[in-house]
């Protein structure tokens, strides 16, 4: 049995896991190299006993030194800026390698550091970075947004022209989608907006951009109720389609000459882009001599893929290839993730992704006459990403899932001949690969694990030999918290016959003797899978681990409907968003897993998840009450006929007033028994906060009690509340599941934000 009120110790292991802390407890379990030299060389920062340490690799030659010696650059620096320097936690996070040493920024002032006597002296600093500006490859300019116009200027002398000069605010150049330009999120941290949504040409000569066009589209509103100025509450109206609207935002490309200050515009119909730029996206691309552009293109309803060709002097466009399908015709397995697509020799063929015979595979397209020259892979098992194409070896290079019998998630690094023949694995083990491709394409970083395994990061040669070994992850730091690894588990799906997997997550201080109540953390939509295959636990793996720390089991599952495996496991959620990505085999991996894990306590089960989470948390509680009885939902999109446009309608098919209805927790709320407590953010520009108040409405009209909290001022992700959304889901979950109170009077403390994903944002 549990006290009356929980240990505070548990939701101090809980916040130490939190993501922004986890990090703190995992040494040399990631690395982000800086590449110098083209990508010929990389230094990486790692924390060790030691503290901070910047590592320099030379994959070449194979070695791994520190880039210079902490102590003796630490007391230099102290000596020349009279300020005290810690050689653990150095006042710099990057430096530039120079002729004689490095150069540095510290103490608000520009240094360099001659290496071989270690003599530090202040310089002159170079121009800030402008982030809503875009660099060309060269260095020589830069491209900004001006309005709704695109500038570029000059960075030897500031020289400012511009490239369009007839921008308007429904009609502007380089913009995204009003919610994707993270207007509610990044004037928090002081930037207005993104930068243009543009691509340099390699010689630096001209930028592909669109001018988007989002005359018609619906006007959607928020409220911005304590403004900055603490002045009165403000409108917030953005432009945001919903599923059926006749008119959704376009983009029409068009490429700039930055010295003839020339437009030249596509002589094309318009793309799509009701959620993102196909630029930000990486939709678009330049040929790798500047010849030409590249571009996706896809049918309202995504069941024909083409591949375009833009001639950038004179805006012809020409089809080179199309494919057709009966569902989703997609460029790669996830959402998210660049498009396999390859223009190669000289834009003579193309390699091009297809799930066509079942799987995600490569084939081989003459550029010119659209005709099959070869399926380059085949098998059951799909590619995932294409890491390298050595075309005068005619060979790729990949990454492809479902070559490990004991999770078809896992990655592995392979080739073949762009011909068919000679395909082999280049990593040969049963782990999961996530790999780095330098600028040179020389070698590759490999981060090697599994949800139980540390990492171990190795730069390799393309025929998998080890080049030198980076880290071997440190995890003691977590072990010491009380976190043990989750069990990766395999059961069947609701339908009897199909494999399912997940992560099982036991509660800290584990006893088989004891019951523990559960909670099931749903992501539920088609675009993306909810289990990492590697140690990293991903964006919501985190949250899980988390819950387990406060005395949870906690299950994630990739049911049918998710992506990462065969196109017919996918299809089984095309048109069925209403099924929440098999949440029926959710609730049958819970009762196999129970079957043999009698401290699983089934009387006693949850859910708690966000945004799609969110939805699949209502869902569940609304389509299964008699097995989840308590649940948090976070800015969930509990009705995806007033979603966003372009996501519904690839995974739910085109407008039926039906099919669309059938996925809305709205229209069944009266079904809920168990205790609920929704949570979004008022300033949430992707899921609106309609979308919760909506369902609320109806609780309210079928008089069912639940807990309501909106945060006034957040987006999607709640910065700045994260805190304080985590203490009150922790809380709630704790009564409503446990059955105790939470610890008196504890409070998290505010998460800093993550500059990492914010660098990420802006490239």
């Amino acid at each position: 049995m549990y006290p009356t009120r929980l240990d505070t110790h548990a939701y101090r292991t809980a916040e130490q896991l939190l993501r922004h802390n986890r990090g703190k407890l995992v040494h040399g379990g990631k690395i982000r190299p800086r590449w110098i030299d083209g990508g010929a060389r990389f230094w990486y920062t790692v924390d060790s006993g030691e503290g901070r340490r910047f590592i320099l690799v030379d994959p070449a030659k194979g070695t791994r030194v520190l880039a210079f010696d902490h102590e003796r650059l630490a007391a230099a620096l102290a000596a020349a800026s009279g300020q005290e320097v810690d050689p653990a936690m150095l006042p710099f996070a990057a430096f530039e390698p120079t002729a004689d040493g490095m150069a540095f920024h510290a103490f608000g002032e520009r240094w360099t550091c001659a290496l071989g006597d270690y003599t530090c002296a202040r310089t002159e600093s170079l121009p800030t970075r402008n982030v809503l500006e875009v660099v060309a490859p060269d260095g020589r300019h830069a491209v900004f947004r001006d309005g709704y116009d695109i500038r570029a200027r000059s960075l030897a002398d500031s020289k400012a022209w511009p490239l369009t000069d007839d921008g308007t605010h429904d009609r502007d150049y380089g913009a995204n989608p009003d919610y994707f330009m993270y207007s509610t999120l990044l004037p928090k941290i002081g930037i207005p907006h993104l930068p243009p949504a543009v691509v340099w040409s390699p010689d630096s000569t001209r930028v592909l951009t669109h001018r988007s066009d989002q005359r018609g589209v619906r006007r959607t509103h928020l409220v911005q109720a304590l403004p900055p100025d603490d002045g009165a509450p403000q409108l917030l109206t953005q432009r945001f389609a919903f599923p059926g609207d006749e008119r959704l935002p376009l983009a029409e490309f068009v490429v700039l000459d930055i010295a003839a200050q020339k437009a030249v515009p596509a002589l094309a119909e318009p793309v799509a882009m009701p959620m993102m730029s196909p630029i930000t996206r990486q939709w678009a691309w330049w040929a790798k001599d500047s010849s030409a552009v590249y571009y996706l293109s896809s049918t309202r309803d995504t069941k024909v893929l083409s591949l375009q060709r833009l001639d950038p002097d004179s805006g012809e466009v020409r089809t080179v290839f199309s494919e057709l399908g009966t569902t989703r015709v997609e460029p790669a397995q996830f959402f998210a993730q660049a498009p396999m697509v390859e223009v190669l020799s000289a834009g003579e063929e193309v390699l091009w992704y297809s799930q066509r015979d079942g799987w995600g595979h490569l084939y081989l397209y003459g550029a010119q006459d659209g005709e099959l020259r070869a399926q380059v892979t085949s098998g059951p098992w799909a590619v995932r990403q294409i890491l390298h194409v050595d075309e005068e070896r005619r060979v790729v290079y990949f990454l492809a899932s479902g070559l490990v019998e004991a999770d078809p998630y896992r990655r592995t690094v392979c080739r073949v001949g762009l011909d068919g023949s000679g395909f082999a694995k280049v990593t040969h083990d049963d782990l999961d690969h996530v790999v780095t491709v330098p600028p040179d394409l020389a070698y590759f970083i490999d981060s090697a694990s599994t949800n139980a395994t540390e990492p171990v990061i190795t730069v390799r040669g393309w025929d998998g030999r080890v080049l030198v070994e980076l880290e071997r992850a440190d995890i003691s730091g977590l072990l010491a918290t009380g976190w043990s690894a989750p069990e990766r588990f395999r059961v069947t799906a609701a339908d009897g016959e199909t494999d399912i997997y997940g992560m099982l997550y036991r509660p800290h201080g584990f006893d088989p003797a004891k019951r523990y109540p559960v909670l099931d953390h749903p992501y539920c939509f088609p675009n993306a899978s909810r289990v990492s295959p590697s140690f990293d636990p991903g964006f919501y793996g985190y949250d899980a681990e988390v819950l387990a720390a406060l005395g949870f089991v906690v299950i994630a599952v990739d049911g049918r409907g998710s992506p990462g495996r065969s196109k017919a496991f996918h299809d089984a959620s095309y048109g069925r968003i209403a099924d929440a990505v098999g949440l029926a085999d959710h609730v049958a991996a819970l009762r196999e897993l129970g079957r043999t894990r009698p401290w699983m306590d089934l009387d006693r089960i949850g859910a708690f998840g966000t945004s799609a989470g969110g939805f699949a948390t209502v869902r569940a509680m609304l389509d299964f009450p008699d097995v989840f009885k308590a649940g948090v939902a976070e800015g969930g999109m509990h009705d995806i006929r007033y979603a966003e446009l372009g996501m519904a309608e690839a995974y739910n098919g085109p407008w039926d007033s039906a099919a669309y209805a059938a996925a809305s927790n709205v229209d069944i709320a009266g079904r809920l028994t168990g205790k609920l407590l929704l949570v979004h953010g008022g300033l949430d520009d992707s899921v609106s906060p309609d979308q919760t108040l909506r369902l609320a409405e109806r609780l309210i009209a079928a008089d069912k009690d639940f807990e309501l909290l909106v945060l006034p001022g957040a987006d999607h992700v709640y910065v700045g509340y994260d805190h304080y959304v985590n203490r009150r889901r922790w809380d709630f979950l704790v009564r409503h599941l446990m059955g105790v109170e939470p610890p008196a009077d504890y409070r998290l403390a505010p998460v800093p934000l993550d500059m990492d994903a914010v660098d990420e944002i802006f490239g």
